[in-house]
């Protein structure tokens, strides 16, 4: 009887834990080892011109507009009860600031044109959704990865999520910015198996040009991180033209001299899908859009930071 309270106890904190996200993705290959169940959720501190996942960064629901799919039948205008849809030059145009998220827009769409990006969801309604895929995981060595947006600025659903999928048993990777305070690091890291960690530029002034954030909390956690013995593998964002520098590199390959254990080294190449991600929700691009890395230059940069001592490095 004791353990049946418990269950229920559990399951009834895991339906009162919610959090935002904006996605999941099953049978995910990029995300860490194996077949994964990628969660994405919604809020991010930082602000990297480079983004190409622009619907991460506001911690609150937003509308998406996709204009290549709308045919202007106008039906949203009627729908819409905060008067976000206008018709203008014979044209639908939605003004972002004036939704009230009702989804009377969404749902009159027969086009698909419009969606409302992040729902809240309870830990256990996550669940449900990962563990259909078990099979899968203990087959291929792959498990469950939260990612954004930042999974630590919603800390208490994230670290809800690590310990729910660790009691069944799944494999967990956290893919971060490292940026959050270092005590809530220390509290996830029991129910993480592996840490994916972004390091997007050396230079500390160069790294708050580029995502609005110094990188000193982020180092320091990197740090703490490897001293207590987490597993980590090192993910490097780099745009042609923008912070592939040699002080990157040598920075890159100094990391990897200080922490030879670290799991790996992955070099992340810019592709520019997500340029168009801006204007569905109202943005303007932080950066002009840049063609697609090539091959001949991810073999460059794997060049260059051997030339600097670090061998491990891998196109991710």
């Amino acid at each position: 009887m004791p353990v049946e309270i418990n269950c229920c106890e559990r399951q009834a904190h895991m339906d009162r834990v919610q959090g935002t996200i904006f996605d999941i993705q099953r049978f995910a290959l990029h995300d860490g080892p194996g077949i994964r169940t990628t969660v994405f959720l919604k809020g991010c501190p930082l602000r990297c011109i480079w983004c190409h996942n622009p619907e991460s960064q506001d911690f609150n629901p937003q509308l998406s507009f996709d204009r290549a799919k709308c045919t202007d039948c106008f039906r949203c205008v009627k729908a819409c009860p905060a008067g976000a849809h206008k018709v203008v030059d014979g044209r639908h145009v939605a003004d972002h600031g004036r939704c009230c998220l009702s989804a009377k827009c969404v749902e009159a769409c027969p086009n698909g044109a419009l969606k409302i990006i992040g729902r809240k969801q309870s830990v256990r309604e996550v669940m449900d959704v990962v563990i259909r895929d078990i099979a899968y995981y203990n087959n291929s060595g792959g498990g469950m990865t939260i990612s954004g947006g930042e999974p630590m600025s919603q800390f208490r659903f994230t670290l809800e999520l690590l310990k729910a999928a660790k009691e069944k048993g799944i494999h967990t990777c956290l893919d971060t910015s490292g940026y959050a305070p270092g005590d809530l690091f220390e509290r996830v890291l029991p129910y993480t198996d592996l840490f994916l960690y972004d390091y997007k530029a050396t230079d500390d002034k160069e790294h708050l040009r580029l995502t609005g954030v110094s990188n000193r909390l982020i180092l320091d956690n990197l740090d703490l991180l490897y001293r207590e013995g987490a597993s980590i593998i090192l993910r490097c964002p780099l745009v042609k033209g923008i912070n592939d520098t040699d002080e990157h590199f040598m920075g890159i390959a100094e990391i990897d001299r200080k922490y030879p254990g670290l799991a790996g080294i992955e070099l992340m190449a810019y592709h520019n899908m997500g340029h168009e991600k801006y204007e569905r929700i109202g943005r303007k691009p932080e950066m002009e859009m840049l063609p697609t890395t090539d091959e001949a230059t991810k073999e460059s940069w794997l060049e260059r930071l051997k030339a600097f001592g670090c061998g491990k490095a891998i196109i991710g």
